[in-house]
């Protein structure tokens, strides 16, 4: 793949800019009266037929992604692309292997051959994302088996960061982030899943990789008593990067902010923290799974799959809209996401932007959000 289209492609991927029915699923007007548990790993969460229909329509999307494996058993030939549909094949409640079949088995193998000596799993682009989605998948396959090459690749992300190896110091604003490497600034998005990788495959919880990383993450946060910067708002959201959002001037939204609310989880930083209570007051202010609160249907699925993460993470059942009504986001999300899923088992954005109107990108995305949810709820079980 020459380097435009791959740089085109990792950029849909994560997402480098940041995503409709008038809040059928995610703005109803019903909400469960009683207090919601202490969290959110338990069952009676999504009612029996939204269980069943979510768990149909990932084995639907599935089946789809098998479809389109290339013969050499990649997706498209990119690290990005595989290691998505291979976290949508492993995450979900089929939780498929290696022994499953050939078509888990051989885009494995092909994604442990592009493994670099630094330990990047990677093509010619974008090697700290597509490294990231990589050890998650491998890690989810088999975290035995695949221990070498998940650690190689933790040790290349830890050694990707913006600090003083790199001559950064805490001043520079950018510190403690990783980009692409593209245009040399880091970003929020891939910092984000770089974090997410890393605590998923358990790397060192001493290493000063989550400091410094927490610096850059209150850097992207619009809230000037803890961010240096003067350019910080207060509203609580997140942008791209500092002092730049895809939403336009310093404008927080939805996917960034996700990104910033798991991203401060991972990096152990508490609940109760301010930047933490920040980030819940701006999705509480902003619940929306209908759109991209901040950028329409620009990489709304990408929203979904963020946002589904952090949900997790946060280990919140409901979220206190802005009329203070507790809403059930795993059934809002589940709900929406099922009500978009083509014929063929697909999903697609009609807006292109960004490569979501790929759909082995998009369905990938789908199907892992869905995972999230029945997995936060305490449904993805075989």
């Amino acid at each position: 793949m020459k380097l435009r289209n791959a740089l085109t492609l990792a950029v849909a991927l994560a997402a480098a800019a940041p995503f409709d029915a008038a809040f059928a699923a995610g703005k109803a007007d019903a909400a469960p009266a009683a207090a919601p548990p202490a969290a959110a790993k338990a069952g009676g969460l999504l009612d029996a037929k939204t269980v069943a229909d979510a768990r149909s329509a990932v084995d639907r999307g599935l089946h789809f992604l098998r479809s389109k494996q290339a013969e050499n058993g990649s997706y498209g030939n990119h690290v990005g692309l595989t290691s998505m549909a291979l976290l949508a094949f492993a995450g979900s409640h089929r939780a498929y292997r290696d022994a499953d079949g050939p078509f888990v088995r051989r885009a494995t193998e092909w994604l442990l051959a592009q493994q670099r000596a630094d330990g990047a799993i990677t093509g010619d682009a974008t090697p700290a994302y597509n490294t990231a989605l990589a050890i998650m998948a491998l890690h989810d396959l088999d975290p035995a088996k695949y221990k070498t090459q998940i650690e190689a690749g933790q040790k290349f992300l830890a050694n990707d960061q913006s600090d003083e190896d790199k001559k950064y110091t805490p001043a520079d604003k950018y510190y403690g982030g990783i980009g692409y490497g593209g245009d040399e600034r880091p970003d929020l998005s891939n910092l984000g899943f770089a974090l997410e990788a890393l605590k998923k495959t358990g790397y060192d919880p001493k290493s000063d990789v989550w400091k410094k990383a927490e610096t850059f993450l209150t850097r992207c946060q619009n809230r000037s008593e803890s961010n240096d910067q003067p350019w910080s708002g207060n509203d609580g959201g997140f942008v791209y990067e500092p002092g730049d959002s895809k939403a336009g001037g310093t404008k927080s939204y939805g996917g960034m902010t996700f990104a910033g609310l798991k991203s401060l989880i991972f990096a152990n930083v508490k609940k109760d923290d301010p930047r933490v209570k920040a980030a819940w007051g701006w999705i509480q202010k902003n619940y929306d799974f209908t759109q991209h609160p901040g950028l329409g249907t620009t990489t709304y699925y990408y929203y979904l799959h963020t946002a589904a993460s952090a949900l997790e993470a946060m280990g919140e059942p409901y979220i206190p809209d802005e009329k203070g009504q507790k809403r059930n986001w795993a059934q809002d999300m589940t709900g929406r996401i099922v009500s978009l899923q083509k014929a063929d088992g697909s999903w697609l954005n009609e807006n292109g932007k960004y490569w979501e109107d790929n759909p082995v990108l998009v369905t990938s995305r789908a199907v892992v959000a869905l995972s999230h949810a029945l997995r936060a709820t305490g449904n993805n079980a075989k």
